[in-house]
């Protein structure tokens, strides 16, 4: 049986997460750490890093990026694996992840849906043979999410842009340009409305014609499924730094 903490089990993810773990036959949730604590919960929930009195096997974090650093330091001194589904981090916080990587395993994603995987593989595949194409990025989240783009829709832009061997920008704000359309840019569009679960779509747009590769989630279980397939995994590697592409094979 595998003992899992969740960071963030009050929010959306995070409830998703402990009711699939609560139908698991070999996985349990036996804490959680967020905000507030509720009397009714079935399992303690903590708010203060310093009362966790448990050690789980691994900890399950889809929260906010300074929540994720307030536990990741938990997880450092007690030799936790980790499964990172936040997203929004800066440079800097993605150092420290990286940095923590190097005493535990951590599994870290922007996406934990194998489709998206799929998909980041396609445009890596497709970005050499349309190279001579204009490049857009069309992410739509629900209302509550604060981060703008999508870590999924820098992810993809990260890869299409590798795969062109780094010669294109990301541009997210024409509002304050007055200028035509820079070639080797990447243009990033956010759409933030009602409960809409997650939207991905990238446009290699022609003078003729234009290609287009779509994702649409229609439900959280999705991230939630992977989240525990990561957790299965993360726990029986060395420290690093792990991915889709390290659980995944296709």
């Amino acid at each position: 049986m595998l003992n899992v903490l969740v960071n963030g089990c009050n929010g959306k993810m995070g409830n998703v997460v402990c009711e699939l773990i609560a139908e698991s036959d070999n996985m349990q949730v036996i804490a959680g750490f967020d905000k507030v604590s509720y009397s009714d919960s079935k399992f303690p929930i903590f708010t203060d890093i310093n009362s966790i009195n448990i050690t789980p096997d691994v900890i399950i974090d889809f929260s906010l990026p300074v929540a994720t650093l307030n536990i990741l330091e938990y997880a450092k001194t007690n030799k936790i694996p980790m499964v990172i589904a936040t997203t929004g981090f800066t440079p800097e916080q993605t150092n420290e992840i990286e940095n923590a990587s190097k005493i535990i395993p951590i599994f870290k994603s922007a996406n934990m849906s194998f489709d998206i995987m799929v998909m980041k593989k396609l445009v890596s595949w497709l970005a050499p043979l349309m190279k001579n194409t204009d490049i857009e990025i069309i992410e739509s989240h629900h209302n509550r999410k604060v981060d703008s783009p999508s870590g999924t829709a820098q992810m993809l832009a990260d890869t299409i842009n590798d795969a062109l061997d780094n010669k294109l920008h990301c541009e997210y704000n024409r509002h304050d340009k007055h200028e035509k359309r820079n070639k080797n840019e990447i243009g990033m569009s956010s759409i933030r409305g009602g409960n809409i679960v997650g939207e991905h779509t990238v446009q290699f747009i022609g003078n003729f014609e234009t290609f287009e590769i779509k994702h649409t989630s229609y439900s959280r279980n999705v991230f939630a499924e992977g989240a525990l397939k990561a957790s299965e995994f993360i726990v029986n590697q060395q420290p690093g730094l792990y991915s889709m592409e390290d659980m995944c094979s296709i």
